[in-house]
């Protein structure tokens, strides 16, 4: 036996036995078909298990996800205890479903607003404050929203043209909290959000029109609610760019505003006393308004005296030339534009000739203006002690 013969039987166990080579190709792969039908059948149970653990799945969760949406939780019955729920302007039926669930008087706003859009007078519910209870029906939230009675906040209206005690005696009346309170707050005006150019001073910025004053608020929370509405309407006039337009700066437009607001009768007037407060400030002659005397001296009346006149007041614009310091009223939004846009003319006087019926009449002239203060003196005399 040589070397070669060792290597190809290392065993000795003698050369192995003959077998055709293609039965042994056939039985291979007879072998080879039958692991891969094991294998399709074993992949293909698989895949059935999956699908029906995903599809079984996704039905439950889908079927759970249409209950909800036909039928979303809701509790029972009227509820209990109390939660003071303020519901703000233009809010949808989805806001205010939203509101209250965050608030734990609904259990779910998709509940709350299937009920809101089934009520016809849903619309009809105001803005306000409103006294909820907890854990309530749908429906019995629809109702207690609805019934005036629920109303838990202050409403007031704020006119335009009233100063800033004037605001606070309003406020006053309506929450409980003092004047002094109020005024106390105004002296820290850095809590209250005021523009820069209104240098610390809260009249002028207390915006006019109706608010809906949350029953647990304090005067601060009030007063910086007045003044962030005036932030809202400045920036929806865009009143600083409009104030550098016309060659002013923002105070010194609500200031103007104020004086317009102050002597101003009807809308319309306004635009016009705007333009006789440009006239006579650009000839350099004193304002003479019987509003800035009566502002130094914190009254309301429509007699002035020659007493009165020599009031020893910054604000005094018979002993000043130009405007005043500051601001003398809150005025609105028909003021700050007659400021901004006064109507062309050549008017240097105006006289309210009759109050009574807000008729304001206006002159160029001193004969024009004489003529219009012997109408005035006639109402006047008609009408003693005003």
């Amino acid at each position: 036996m040589n070397d070669l013969d060792l290597f190809s039987d290392p065993y000795g166990d003698g050369p192995p036995s003959e077998e055709p080579r293609g039965r042994r190709d056939q039985r291979r792969r007879r072998k080879r078909q039958k692991r891969r039908k094991r294998s399709g059948r074993a992949a293909a149970l698989f895949a059935m298990a999956f699908l029906v653990a995903v599809f079984g799945t996704g039905g439950v969760l889908g079927y759970a996800w249409l209950d909800n949406k036909w039928h979303p939780p809701d509790y029972d019955g009227a509820g209990s205890g109390k939660v003071t729920v303020q519901i703000k302007d233009g809010a949808t039926g989805s806001v205010i479903g939203t509101t209250l669930e965050q608030h734990q008087v609904v259990k779910s706003s998709e509940a709350f607003v299937k009920t809101y859009n089934k009520e016809t007078r849903a619309s009809s519910i105001q803005p306000g404050f409103y006294q909820m209870r907890l854990r309530m029906s749908s429906a019995a939230a629809v109702a207690l929203l609805l019934d005036p009675k629920s109303r838990a906040g202050n409403q007031v209206v704020i006119p335009e043209g009233r100063r800033a005690v004037e605001v606070y005696e309003l406020l006053a009346k309506k929450t409980g909290i003092s004047v002094k309170e109020f005024q106390a707050v105004a002296k820290r005006p850095k809590s209250l959000g005021l523009p820069a150019y209104a240098r610390g001073k809260v009249e002028g910025y207390l915006y006019p029109g109706r608010y809906d004053l949350d029953p647990n608020g304090t005067a601060e929370q009030i007063l910086k609610e007045m003044v962030g509405r005036f932030n809202k309407e400045a920036a929806g006039v865009d009143l600083v760019a409009e104030a550098r337009k016309a060659n002013m700066n923002p105070a010194t437009v609500i200031t103007l505003a104020s004086l317009v607001q102050a002597e101003g009768g009807k809308p319309s007037d306004l635009p016009k006393i705007s333009r006789v407060i440009y006239n006579r400030v650009e000839k350099g002659m004193k304002l003479q308004f019987d509003t800035t005397v009566l502002y130094a001296l914190n009254e309301r009346r429509l007699t002035v005296t020659e007493k009165d006149l020599l009031t020893p007041s910054p604000y005094n614009t018979y002993l000043h030339a130009g405007l005043p310091p500051g601001p003398i009223s809150n005025p609105g939004p028909d003021a700050i534009e007659a400021a901004l846009a006064p109507e062309e003319g050549t008017w240097l006087y105006f006289i309210a000739t009759d109050p009574t019926n807000k008729v304001t009449k206006f002159a160029t002239t001193e004969q024009q203006r004489l003529a219009i203060e012997k109408e005035f003196r006639a109402w006047q005399k008609a009408h003693p002690g005003q």
